[in-house]
């Protein structure tokens, strides 16, 4: 349905399409509200979950694909403009705003059973996900200190500020390489995954950061370890969380956080399952290209996510602003957006079902790349990988 609109149709329409946004942080107090006048207080303490993973995969098959690329000049336009700059920095206060509002509801409120209770942190668990973990990954890779500033501030407020720098220094280096926790392996389930990403993930953060600080003859617990304040700040969201709200407040901050930056290595696991660079005679690895990330052209998720499924693009091109983000149809495409994929990934027999299949027929005539073992041996540089 959208493959006929002009480019320049498009790129006029997400410039307003990407207040999407702030709709979504609007869903824990729509919620609330619903609660009120229905009185269905544990039924509707899952709505915002219902809406991003049962209304938004429906809306997105409906609305379809968006395959539309900026022209050269379009992108020099796009890229300057500071109301994209803008959009991104305004969500800061939206996800203060939902976890003080989300833990104002959760402490104050005695009409959620346990089943409200969960369903609540879940949902403004995912809502918080979308805005900092989302948003922040934009923000971190800007080289404005205000807007790299706001990245790790947003990482902060979930307790994953880590990320910051295992992503930039460690992810976008070592992405489809057996060195990567956050690249999953062929035939890698979720529930394998996950425990090694959170663990090497923050651990690999402490490590580049020693090492950038030990280039500079100073010990890695020194003030200018950027992870100290990262992490300090998080501390403080913690302690606001029990000082203004009580243990229940802080409850409910550690259970969004938790779920925040699950769905990021959820989302993680989506955007490389089964991929791989393939090493090169001299044993280094060759170029990221498009064809190392999963990429989905799906238009509602896009323009919640701020382009994020463009992440073929953004693994070839980090410094791309998501605003001029590109299609590839040669990069490997996943079957619908990021929501229906996180789905997915949570039940592994479906996943390697839908999954597996795409994976095979990318590596077809490679077939030795499916097996991480022999990837790792290898030290063979083969043909481009089929773009089938």
């Amino acid at each position: 349905m959208l493959e006929k609109v002009p480019s320049r149709i498009m790129i006029a329409l997400k410039k307003v399409l990407f207040l999407l946004v702030f709709a979504v942080a609007m869903l824990p107090y729509d919620a609330w509200q619903t609660m009120q006048e229905t009185g269905q207080w544990n039924l509707y303490a899952w709505w915002p979950l219902f809406v991003i993973f049962g209304i938004v995969p429906i809306v997105d098959h409906l609305v379809g694909t968006d395959s539309s690329n900026p022209s050269d000049d379009e992108v020099a336009r796009l890229s300057g403009q500071r109301w994209y700059s803008f959009l991104t920095l305004m969500v800061v206060p939206a996800q203060l705003a939902v976890l003080a509002f989300g833990a104002w509801v959760f402490a104050n409120t005695d009409r959620f059973s346990l089943v409200g209770q969960v369903g609540w942190i879940l949902s403004c668990g995912i809502v918080s996900a979308i805005l900092s973990i989302n948003v922040g990954h934009e923000l971190i890779h800007r080289r404005n200190r205000l807007e790299n500033w706001a990245g790790g501030l947003l990482y902060a407020s979930v307790c994953y500020a880590g990320f910051k720098v295992e992503h930039l220094r460690g992810h976008h280096v070592t992405v489809s390489t057996p060195e990567d926790a956050s690249s999953a392996r062929y035939g890698q389930s979720l529930y394998r995954f996950l425990p090694h990403a959170y663990l090497h993930n923050v651990l690999n953060a402490w490590k580049l950061e020693a090492a950038r600080l030990g280039q500079l003859g100073l010990p890695a617990l020194h003030w200018r370890n950027e992870l100290i304040w990262w992490n300090t700040i998080s501390v403080c969201f913690a302690v606001a969380s029990a000082v203004f709200f009580g243990w229940a407040g802080l409850v409910f901050y550690l259970g969004v956080s938790w779920m925040s930056f699950t769905t990021l290595e959820i989302i993680n696991y989506v955007e490389h399952y089964g991929l791989h660079r393939r090493k090169l005679p001299n044993g280094r690895y060759e170029r990221t290209t498009p064809a190392h990330s999963w990429n989905s052209n799906y238009l509602i998720t896009n323009m919640g996510l701020f382009h994020l499924q463009r992440h073929s693009d953004h693994h070839a091109f980090p410094a791309r602003r998501y605003q001029v983000l590109r299609h590839y149809d040669g990069a490997p495409q996943l079957p619908t957006g990021y929501t229906g994929m996180y789905l997915l990934a949570l039940i592994p027999p479906l996943w390697f079902r839908v999954m597996n299949p795409r994976v095979r027929a990318y590596y077809q005539g490679e077939e030795w790349q499916l097996s991480a073992k022999q990837f790792e041996q290898s030290a063979r540089l083969t043909e481009p990988a089929s773009m089938g």
